[in-house]
């Protein structure tokens, strides 16, 4: 990323110009991936006394490396000014999980994570 000054009406301010490229877009996606992977299988945040009770990674299960999926990344051509890079990854795993439990059981889901006694429960 490089940062330059520029200016905007009477006042200048830094402009960041960030160079896009496929090597720098499929690793941010994938890591929006696993997280979206997580949060549906795995997360929830609980209270406890008024108080968030996940405080930390030590208490936040993540997906591990021996449960990842292969996660292949196609970058497109676009005129289109970038937007989020790793986030699009993760919200849009999460109604695919969903829909392919659906396929399989029959079984809406309508909450994160996924409750796995529920599913077998109406399945």
């Amino acid at each position: 990323m490089k940062v330059t000054s520029g200016s905007l009406g009477s006042s200048s301010r830094p402009t960041m110009v960030a160079w896009l490229t496929p090597t720098l877009c499929r690793p941010r996606f994938r890591g929006g991936v696993v997280f979206g992977i997580t949060a549906i299988l795995f997360n929830q945040i609980t209270f406890a006394g008024g108080r968030v009770e996940q405080r930390n990674f030590n208490n936040y299960r993540i997906l591990r490396m021996d449960e990842m999926p292969k996660i292949e990344v196609n970058v497109v051509s676009s005129t289109e000014n970038p937007g989020g890079i790793g986030e699009p990854g993760t919200v849009v795993v999460q109604p695919a999980i969903a829909n392919a439990v659906f396929a399989v059981t029959g079984v809406r889901i309508t909450r994160m994570p996924i409750d796995r006694r529920l599913v077998a429960k109406k399945a």
